[in-house]
């Protein structure tokens, strides 16, 4: 009986031997961008996916079901009317489109902007990173699932990101940052992934080459100001898109020094976005990503909290008002513009809500769209310089704060403020944060 023990113990070793390579398989197994971003999105992945056996647990069949009704409901209450009005006022479009101060809210810029070839997206929030799902524990991809429909929770409610929240929300957990955002409306706006890579950028706007020692992109030790993630996508069987997000600081401090927008002026005239941007080209230290705004885009698409009326030469731009102005709310003072509530007096309607007053009946779009070059006039072809804006010289600057006349035009909203403020976490309009940056 002895004698056998040794054979038994060779056996079980052998055993043991065979086994090592085949335990960590399945984490070696690789799911492709698209996959992932179909898993996050809630929505089914390839059947010969390794993601195919995560999407059969109960817990991400909930997550399925929840953004299948709040993105079929966002559907139908606003970006199908986003879509048709992009149709109906925003037919010519420009390769690049430029949505400063977005974060990873690629959903509207797509909505508004269908058929641009290439869309820079950028703000402070963190670029992040979608690890390989199958090395996670499940416990850990059940909690990121949780946690993005949080996240996602605010922009589908009110159209827009709080960065309150955001800097909470895309910092936990190891799916994290806009990458994961990012993911989830690709696919859910019917988009294929095809490719994602991290970027940085270098003082004059050009990439930094990854083999370059000491200077490696994404979330190694590159010094970058402007580090971010590029990803080539495609609507159905369309032609290849490409989108970036930069992570950088669009003050006029951080732009002077980041090469961000050396890059963006290096994509030729664009179409801008603007939308839920605190107001904060209304003062003066973001004169530089305003004065470039104004000077490199063939088309501006804003609501109030973008660029002040007092920017936009006449001579220049032809402005086309939609929906209601009335006063910014009080969190962000100095910011109501007499001119602009004469200017919507007579604007065409709007029958979605968007921006910080996100009912339908209270929100605004203004288009600033270039007219084509009279006789002997040469097309716009805007400049690489890049610097701070001059004093505008047509009208005055934006007027401080005043309470606009009463009317019509300014209904009360101390029920709608009170439920704004109590998505920052204050329950009483008196105790209003600080205006989100």
């Amino acid at each position: 009986m002895l004698s056998t023990v040794p054979r038994l113990f060779a056996a079980a070793l052998f055993a043991i031997v065979l086994a090592l390579p085949a335990a960590p398989a399945r984490s070696a197994e690789t799911a492709t961008p698209d996959d992932t971003a179909r898993f996050l999105a809630g929505l089914p992945p390839a059947l010969d996916s390794p993601l195919a056996a995560l999407a059969k647990n109960p817990e991400w069949a909930q997550h399925a079901h929840f953004f299948d009704s709040i993105f079929s409901r966002e559907d139908a209450n606003t970006l199908s009317k986003v879509r048709a009005f992009a149709k109906e006022h925003l037919p010519q479009h420009s390769d690049t489109m430029l949505y400063m101060f977005s974060g990873p809210d690629f959903l509207y810029a797509t909505s508004f902007f269908p058929a641009a070839s290439t869309y820079v997206l950028s703000g402070l929030e963190p670029v992040g990173d979608v690890p390989q799902l199958t090395s996670l524990p499940r416990y850990e991809v059940d909690a990121s699932l949780r946690n993005m429909e949080g996240s996602l929770a605010t922009i589908l409610n009110l159209s827009f990101f709080i960065t309150k929240n955001m800097k909470t929300q895309l910092t936990t957990g190891p799916i994290y940052g806009t990458l994961p955002i990012l993911y989830v409306f690709l696919a859910r706006t019917g988009k294929t992934v095809h490719e994602v890579s991290f970027v940085s950028l270098d003082k004059e706007g050009n990439f930094i080459a990854q083999d370059d020692p000491g200077k490696r992109a994404g979330r190694a030790t590159t010094q970058s100001a402007a580090k971010g993630v590029k990803i080539v996508f495609s609507d159905g069987s369309g032609p290849r898109q490409t989108l970036y997000y930069f992570s950088t600081d669009l003050s006029d401090g951080g732009v002077k020094i980041s090469g961000f927008l050396e890059f963006c002026a290096k994509l030729g005239a664009a179409d801008s976005f603007l939308k839920s941007a605190s107001y904060l080209l209304h003062g003066g230290n973001f004169s530089r990503v305003r004065s470039f705004l104004v000077n490199h885009s063939a088309t501006i698409l804003q609501d109030d909290s973008g660029i002040p009326l007092a920017y936009f030469d006449p001579k220049q731009w032809r402005l086309q008002p939609f929906g209601h102005y009335l006063a910014p709310l009080g969190i962000f003072p100095n910011t109501y513009q007499p001119r602009m509530a004469e200017l919507f007096r007579d604007a065409a309607p709007l029958d979605f809500g968007i921006g910080y007053l996100w009912r339908k009946n209270e929100s605004n779009l203004l288009l600033a769209t270039r007219p084509p070059p009279g006789p002997g006039e040469a097309e716009f072809n805007p400049s690489l310089t890049i610097g701070s804006d001059s004093p505008p010289t047509v009208v005055e600057g934006p007027k401080p704060h005043r309470k606009p006349p009463p009317g019509p035009s300014t209904p009360r909203r101390s029920d709608g403020l009170r439920g704004f403020f109590s998505v920052f976490g204050f329950d009483d309009p008196a105790a209003r944060p600080r205006p989100p940056k």
